[in-house]
Order: structure tokens, then C-alpha cells, then sequence
């Protein structure tokens, strides 16, 4: 696959944008934050990684109390936006959240789901027709309520051009190494996913 972003001979930094809000799954944000800074260290990348919130301070998933680098009032636009899981059923019906990930998504060059952040892409008319995953146990809800898209099971991650999405919440680490890969190359990718001591699952769904 050609590299959706090219990282060389760019001063500014590539800007990645990671989604969160209350009741957010912990290991949905956590996971691709730490497989992104993670190449940062190992691989001196110009990126800049930040948890985005529509306030300061988020309370995610059981009680797990996190501070955002920003917030919708003041993020700058990102290069990558990624959108996570958690207690969606409600976000879905959060106005605010739903026009800040439609007006990022206008000028990014890759969007990113994990989880059931799938519906929240779609609630916000983002994907529409396209091919995405989600966490297996919210596959029947997606078909159900966007019939639209076309939703693959036992697929940790899909691809569709410059849209990816993975299944729940450890599968966001698969992804966001598979993004790792994508715009750079995937031995940068390999050697993230060592100095994290984790095995990637390079399984990817391309469509």
C-alpha cells in the first residue's frame, strides 16, 4: 500500500488526534497512544500525539481519571484523527463530540476508529458506505443501525483507502501499528511493537 502521509522532509510535525470522552475504554486510547509515542522514542519521529476532549478532564471507563492535552475549543486540526471506543450508547447523542469529530474529519488525511468508536463515525456521517469493524460484540448493532456499511467479523483491523478501523479494545494496538507501518514502513512498525514487547497481529483487512 502506498504511504498515505509522507513524514520526510516535513517540519511541521505530523499531528495525531486521539479522541476521548467519558466512559471512554481505557486500553481503546491507551494502546494506540502508546504504540504512536512509542515510535516517536524508538524512531525520533516529528508527531505530536495528544488525547483530545471536549473538557480538561475525563473520566473514562471504571473510573479512570484522565487529563486531555486539549480540548475541542483549542485542538488544533489533526493529520490523523482517531476515535474510540467505550460507553457509546450515549456519545452517540453528544452533539458537541459528534460536530468536532465531523469538522476534524474534513481535513484529515487518515480517520481512525477502535472499538465502537465505528458508530460515532457513522452517527456523525462520516462513513457512510464504506467497510469497517468493530468489536464482536457490537457487530449486529452496527449492521442494525447503519446498514449501510459494510461490517466485517473476525477482523482485528480493516482498511479502506484512509480509513481504518479495528475491532475492541486491544485491537486498537494492531491498528495503530498497522497506521505505524502505513506511513512510514513496516519495519519501523516491527521494531515498535519489540521495544513494546508486544506480538502485532499484521493481519490486515485491506478492501
Amino acid at each position: 500500500m502506498t504511504n498515505s502521509i509522507s513524514t520526510e522532509n516535513n517540519q511541521q510535525p505530523l499531528r495525531i488526534a486521539i479522541v476521548i470522552y467519558p466512559d471512554a475504554e481505557v486500553l481503546d486510547f491507551a494502546g494506540p497512544y502508546e504504540v504512536f509515542t512509542t515510535a516517536v522514542r524508538v524512531h525520533q519521529f516529528n508527531w505530536q500525539v495528544q488525547l483530545v476532549a471536549e473538557t480538561a478532564m475525563i473520566k473514562a471507563r471504571a473510573g479512570f481519571m484522565v487529563q486531555s492535552h486539549a480540548t475541542f475549543a483549542d485542538a488544533e486540526k489533526p493529520d490523523i484523527l482517531v476515535v474510540v471506543g467505550g460507553d457509546h450508547t450515549r456519545e452517540v447523542n453528544n452533539p458537541v463530540l459528534l460536530a468536532w469529530i465531523k469538522q476534524a474529519s474534513a481535513s484529515t488525511k487518515i480517520v481512525a476508529s477502535v472499538c465502537t468508536g465505528a458508530f460515532l463515525l457513522a452517527e456523525a456521517g462520516i462513513v457512510d458506505t464504506h467497510n469497517m469493524t468493530t468489536h464482536w460484540e457490537d457487530i449486529a448493532d452496527l449492521r442494525r443501525l447503519y446498514p449501510s456499511l459494510t461490517v466485517h467479523e473476525n477482523c482485528r483491523v480493516v482498511n479502506q483507502g484512509t480509513l481504518y478501523s479495528s475491532g475492541g479494545i486491544s485491537a486498537g494496538i494492531d491498528m495503530a501499528l498497522t497506521l505505524v507501518a502505513d506511513i512510514t514502513k513496516k519495519t519501523d512498525a516491527e521494531a515498535t511493537a519489540r521495544q513494546m514487547e508486544y506480538r502485532w497481529d499484521d493481519s490486515c483487512l485491506r478492501v
